[in-house]
């Protein structure tokens, strides 16, 4: 696939031109110091400083030496230093641009600052100032224009890192246990190459300028051995006599760098589609019950997750805002819990926070947050990764940005066995595909071998549980994992959470703004309304036992086949409070048909208000049943009257 992109590439006028030019290029700089190499040397008196003729055809210097012939044998010594310096920006641009991504928050910001510095400074004049530190001759002007090509090289990879730093791929190898280093290596470069190839193949041209400069001032290739920018400097003072002994290196100096630019471009569009190795060997096998199902049957009634008063907050203008506010939540074994809520609830934030994934800039507290018996807290990087990597599984919103793009669904399900268990490359293959057989992926052999654009949406997100299978999860998370997915694909979607949950024995936490999805395969259901648990309860009392006016709105807003088709569908009146904004008392007091001076004054508390039921309220609507009106009928046209006006009823999936 690889030879065919070349091909395709190189048929084009620019791919054409830049093969022709860097084939034209490589030749000089081989051949032209053993063809030219005695013409360039060779002095003649008689001949000095003469004008272009036909055996000179750029004129002769002070000392009777064909100038063509010169500018021909430079050639080698040009590209050789520029590349040299280009490869030096690279590597030191590479190392500045990733550090802040392995060093953590706060030494990165210092190489930021340090990167930040160093741009404002012209790259030429940072070439003089490194050119004075290291030497006035060819080494040193290669070490100079290097260091002064590394700090804008540094700022493209720190922007283009963290692009795709934020993406779910990147985040679900971090959570499976991947390195830092690998993380990198495999998940971040190979996905920002495109603009750092071309930025690299401008840079060599523009390296190609900078040495010309130096050497056209004297500091940098020093006589004997002579470059375009020193031969520039020589012909610039016999302009007058022969304009053309100046003429020639210049024109060597711009067409060689437009050479660097097309290859740049055409080199961009070939490796903008990344490539593997090939086929997956070997023959997908019967499919297995995980592994972890294995080690998952003897957990019995553990709690693999205790979250105890969450709290994570981000800078504001005026302190901090806290997105999430003392939040308690466990999950046992094997149980199936969902968190409903709004966007901006704080569902989302509340498990990334349990799997360590909090944004850089959130400062994270808790009494106790223990996932699969980690203080997830009190742990280092390094432990999480070991012991989370393969008890904890992460399914995200988006099965698009979900899976790496650069790499072949195989060989990244391959990539956790291969971290956490020490197989080899085909070893973790063979395990991918059993993992795709199990989620039920039609010929996972030929599938494991695809790249992440070749699957539909549904196998995406089928991949995804595949991944999170390939560890032994104790506790799976999913986030929205049906949100991005039509109908059809949401129902095969939440069966395949239930059967893994079943047959691993694993628990799920189950992310969701859409209270019927939850409903389907949750064994209870905790209501976040900003940042904070408002109602927890069996799922099985969501049909007429919740109380919270909150929950009973959510539920009122669900419509159903009974639903008569003239009345307006309820809605929930006004929007939630930004956490900077929250007022003292009840969050949901401006929105709610009963609050009085108490709910916008105190903060009510999670008390019990039924069997196995909780609710934060200061006026639980208690009615175990409610009959009559319509969803739509409600003060105000908004779902948030009582229970006796509203009925609640959540879609199952016998009702789809």
């Amino acid at each position: 696939m690889r030879t065919a992109r070349w091909r395709a590439a190189l048929r084009t006028p620019l791919g054409a031109t830049a093969a022709a030019g860097s084939l034209a290029l490589l030749v000089l700089a081989v051949a032209g110091p053993v063809l030219w190499g005695s013409a360039a040397e060779e002095t003649d008196v008689a001949s000095m400083n003469q004008p272009p003729s036909g055996d000179h055809l750029f004129g002769t210097d002070d000392l009777g030496r064909d100038v063509l012939a010169r500018v021909l044998v430079a050639t080698r010594t040009s590209l050789g230093l520029a590349l040299g310096a280009t490869a030096i920006g690279i590597a030191l641009g590479l190392i500045l641009g990733t550090l802040p991504v392995v060093l953590g928050q706060r030494l990165g910001r210092m190489v930021v600052a340090l990167v930040n510095f160093l741009v404002a400074f012209p790259a030429l004049l940072l070439a003089l100032f490194f050119a004075v530190i290291f030497g006035l001759d060819a080494r040193g002007a290669m070490l100079a224009i290097g260091m002064a090509i590394a700090p804008s090289f540094a700022r493209l990879v720190q922007t283009l890192s963290a692009s795709v730093a934020g993406r779910d791929y990147v985040s679900a190898a971090r959570i499976a246990g991947v390195g830092r280093f690998r993380l990198i290596r495999r998940h971040v470069l190979p996905n920002i190459a495109e603009p750092l190839v071309v930025n690299a193949t401008m840079g060599a041209g523009g390296a190609l300028l900078a040495f010309a400069g130096l050497s056209f001032l004297g500091l940098g290739v020093q006589p004997p051995t002579y470059d375009w920018g020193r031969l520039l400097g020589e012909g610039l003072g016999r302009i007058y006599v022969n304009p053309a002994a100046a003429l020639a290196p210049g024109v060597a100096v711009v067409v060689a760098g437009l050479v660097f630019a097309l290859l740049g471009e055409t080199c961009a569009a070939v490796l903008g589609v990344r490539t593997g190795r090939g086929p997956v060997a070997g023959r997908a096998r019967h499919a297995e019950q995980p592994e972890s199902g294995k080690e998952a049957a003897g957990t019995g009634g553990d709690t693999v997750l205790h979250v105890d008063n969450l709290t994570v907050a981000f800078p504001a203008e005026r302190g901090t805002s806290r997105a999430v506010d003392g939040v308690t939540l466990g999950v046992r074994a094997g149980e199936a819990v969902g968190i409903v809520g709004e966007s901006g609830s704080g569902k989302s934030l509340t498990a990334l926070s349990a799997a360590g994934l909090a944004p850089a800039s959130a400062t994270v507290s808790a009494d106790r947050l223990d996932v699969a018996g980690v203080p997830v807290l009190a742990s280092s990087e390094a432990q999480l990764r070991d012991r989370l990597g393969t008890s904890v599984a992460m399914v995200f919103q988006d099965p698009t940005s979900s899976l790496n793009p650069s790499m072949r669904v195989g060989r990244q399900l391959g990539e956790i066995a291969q971290t956490h268990d020490g197989t080899s490359r085909a070893e973790g293959l063979r395990r991918a595909v059993e993992r795709l057989t199990w989620v039920h992926i039609p010929d996972p052999q030929m599938r494991a071998g695809q790249f992440p654009h070749e699957f539909s949406g549904g196998m995406r997100q089928r991949a995804m549980i595949g991944m999170g299978l390939m560890g032994r999860p104790q506790l799976m998370i999913a986030d929205e994992p049906t949100t991005a997915l039509d109908v059809t694909v949401q129902r095969e979607i939440l069966r395949l959470l239930r059967d893994v949950q079943h047959d691993s024995g694993a628990a799920i936490l189950l992310i969701s703004h859409d209270i019927a999805v939850v409903s389907q395969i949750c064994d209870r259901v905790l209501v976040m309304y900003a940042g904070r648990i408002v109602e927890e309860l069996p799922v099985d009392r969501l049909d007429g036992g919740a109380v919270h006016p909150y929950t009973r709105a959510l539920l009122a807003s669900v419509p159903d086949m009974s639903t008569p088709q003239d009345v307006p569908l309820a809605t929930i009146a006004g929007r939630p409070p930004e956490p900077s904004e929250r007022s003292p008392g009840c969050a949901f007091a401006p929105r709610c048909a009963f609050a009085d001076d108490l709910c916008r004054s105190t903060d009510p508390v999670l008390e019990v208000v039924g069997p196995q039921q909780r609710a934060a309220c200061w006026h639980p609507q208690r009615a175990e049943s409610v009959s009559g009106g319509t969803a739509g009928e409600m003060p105000g046209g908004t779902a948030g009257q009582s229970p006796e006006q509203t009925p609640a009823r959540v879609t199952t999936g016998d009702d789809q």
